[in-house]
């Protein structure tokens, strides 16, 4: 029966972080889905290949259609059990509107697409960002930040980027809270949670090329942190594990920081 199969949702699950995230869910179905059906595929057959229960599917998340297939593939095949979104870009692409459209506007996007089959336990876990805490509150931009999908959105946001793409990234992922606080009551009357998770650098190949453009930066935060690394995929899975667990579910409208404690030591550098 369809209530019988409790469903992983994963997006960017060819990613570094993604992939992490699968390989909890060792004792449930998981489907993940990314941009390229060739990556999703790749993605799918490794972890199978690994004793995990994996299908998948494409999913331009910038795409509504696109998103609406993910969703019916998604309830085709069982009940949402947790929407782990990582898809994600950094400001390495250089481009404003694309880490707008593709770390705002498409949680946006998914967060109402994924409510239609939320239900009593379901939970949304979205990635944010350490940055997202380097944001100041400002009511004009806020604004803008929690409605992503309105038309004046962008350009309310650029005045204060100085066409600064890493800036820009700092700013959708405040948008990413603002979406998580926004949502709370409307999930919370379903009886689902909704919870983001700000991870600090992490050593992904995303990560990784970033310190290529950076290493002076990357080795400055490194020296920076309490615990005196870079996190690991894993350190971010396991955090996510446990907050689609039964264990936390008292745990909704609020950002778990992972970041080894530096963003504090960063924000007083600033």
């Amino acid at each position: 029966m369809k209530t019988q199969n409790k469903l992983i949702v994963i997006t960017g699950g060819a990613g570094g972080i993604g992939q992490a995230c699968a390989r909890t869910f060792k004792n449930q179905p998981i489907i993940i889905t990314d941009y390229s059906q060739e990556m999703v595929d790749e993605s799918i057959k490794t972890l199978q290949n690994e004793g995990l229960d994996a299908s998948g599917i494409a999913c331009d998340i910038t795409n509504k259609n696109d998103i609406e297939n993910l969703v019916k593939f998604v309830s085709n095949r069982g009940s949402l059990k947790a929407f782990i979104h990582t898809a994600g870009v950094s400001g390495t692409v250089k481009d404003l509107k694309k880490v707008f459209t593709i770390d705002l506007l498409a949680t946006d996007y998914l967060l109402d697409a994924f409510y239609t089959i939320a239900e009593q336990d379901s939970v949304a876990i979205l990635l944010a960002s350490m940055m997202a805490h380097t944001v100041p509150e400002n009511a004009v931009y806020d604004e803008a930040l929690k409605n992503p999908q309105d038309p004046k959105a962008f350009e309310t946001i650029s005045p204060y980027l100085n066409n600064d793409s890493d800036l820009m990234y700092n700013f959708a992922k405040r948008g990413v809270h603002l979406l998580t606080h926004k949502n709370v009551g409307k999930w919370g009357e379903k009886g689902a949670r909704i919870v983001s998770v700000s991870p600090g650098v992490i050593e992904t190949p995303m990560a990784l090329k970033a310190a290529q453009e950076h290493p002076e930066r990357m080795e400055l935060i490194k020296k920076a942190t309490p615990l005196k690394r870079h996190g690991q995929p894993e350190d971010i899975a396991d955090v996510v594990f446990f907050l689609a667990s039964d264990a936390a579910r008292f745990i909704t409208g609020t950002d778990i920081l992972v970041d080894g404690g530096v963003i504090r030591n960063i924000m007083k550098m600033s």
